[in-house]
C-alpha cells in the first residue's frame, strides 16, 4: 500500500528532510529562489508553523507537558492545518510548494521518541505524496558539531530531554539525533528519497538538486505549472513567501 496519497494537482511538491545540522534548510531556500528565477510560482512551507496550534505548542513546551504521543498529535494537527489551508490550495492553483520538512519528519522523530511506526504512518495517511523528496545524509558527528558550534543553547525537546536519555543536554541531543538518523536511513528506500551527500560543498549539493529537478520534473514543469511574469519573479526573490 502506498505510503501517502498521490499528487493529483497541477502544482508540484518538493520536500527536504534530514537531521538537524544537515543543511537542508539552506538548500531548499536556494532551490526555491532558483525556481522563481526560472519564472515559476513558488511557495515555501516550514514544519510546525501553523498559527492554529502555535500558542498551544509554545505553552506545552514551556511547561514540559508533552508526552511522545501528545507531541506527535500536536504536530499532526499543525501539519493537517497547513495541508488544508496552504499546501493543497497552492498546488491546486498550479504552484510549486517547497517544504522544509514534511510528514517524514514525524516518521523519524516520533518513532525516535518511541511512538509506533505503524501508528504514525496511519496518522499521516491523508498527506499528499511529494513529487520529489530529498534526504540530506550527513554523519552524526558532523551534524551535531554544526549545531553545537552555532547555538548558545539547545532546547529541551530538541535535545530529547523528555526521554531520559542522559542528564547532559549535549549528550542527550547526540543520542536523540542518532535515533532520528537511524529512522531516516531505515525509511530511505521505502520513501524513495533522492539522497544528497550533505558533506559536499553548498554549491555542489545545489547543483545536484537542480539536476534532479530538471531530470524528474522537466517535462511536467512545462505544462500546467503556474508561471509568473519576470517582474513578479524578481519581487518574489526579494520578498520570500513563507506559509
Amino acid at each position: 500500500m502506498p505510503l501517502l496519497a498521490p499528487n493529483r494537482f497541477r502544482g508540484k511538491l518538493i520536500v527536504v528532510e534530514g537531521i538537524d545540522g544537515s543543511g537542508k534548510s539552506t538548500q531548499v531556500s536556494l532551490l526555491s529562489h532558483w525556481l522563481r528565477s526560472q519564472g515559476f510560482a513558488v511557495a515555501f512551507s516550514e514544519w510546525n508553523s501553523s498559527p492554529l496550534v502555535r500558542e498551544t505548542t509554545r505553552r506545552g513546551k514551556k511547561k514540559e507537558m508533552f508526552t511522545p504521543t501528545t507531541f506527535s498529535l500536536i504536530h499532526a494537527t499543525d501539519f493537517a492545518d497547513r495541508m488544508e489551508r496552504y499546501i493543497v490550495p497552492l498546488m491546486k492553483a498550479g504552484a510549486i510548494v517547497c517544504a522544509d520538512r514534511y510528514a517524514y519528519t514525524a516518521f523519524a522523530r516520533d518513532v525516535a521518541r518511541g511512538v509506533s511506526r505503524r501508528w504514525v504512518r496511519n496518522l499521516y495517511r491523508f498527506a499528499t505524496r511529494p513529487n520529489l523528496s530529498f534526504y540530506f545524509r550527513v554523519p552524526l558527528d558532523v551534524a551535531v558539531g554544526r549545531i553545537l558550534g552555532g547555538r548558545d543553547a539547545i532546547k529541551y525537546y530538541e535535545a530529547g530531554m523528555d526521554l531520559g536519555l542522559s542528564r547532559d543536554v549535549e549528550e542527550s541531543f547526540r543520542i536523540f539525533q542518532g535515533r532520528i538518523l537511524d529512522e531516516y536511513e531505515a525509511m530511505a528506500h521505502e520513501v524513495g528519497f533522492h539522497i544528497i551527500d550533505a558533506t559536499l560543498s553548498i554549491e555542489k549539493q545545489q547543483q545536484q538538486m537542480r539536476e534532479i529537478v530538471v531530470r524528474e520534473l522537466g517535462e511536467s514543469l512545462k505544462n500546467g505549472v503556474l508561471r509568473i511574469a519576470p517582474g513578479e519573479a524578481h519581487a518574489a526573490e526579494t520578498t520570500p513567501s513563507v506559509l
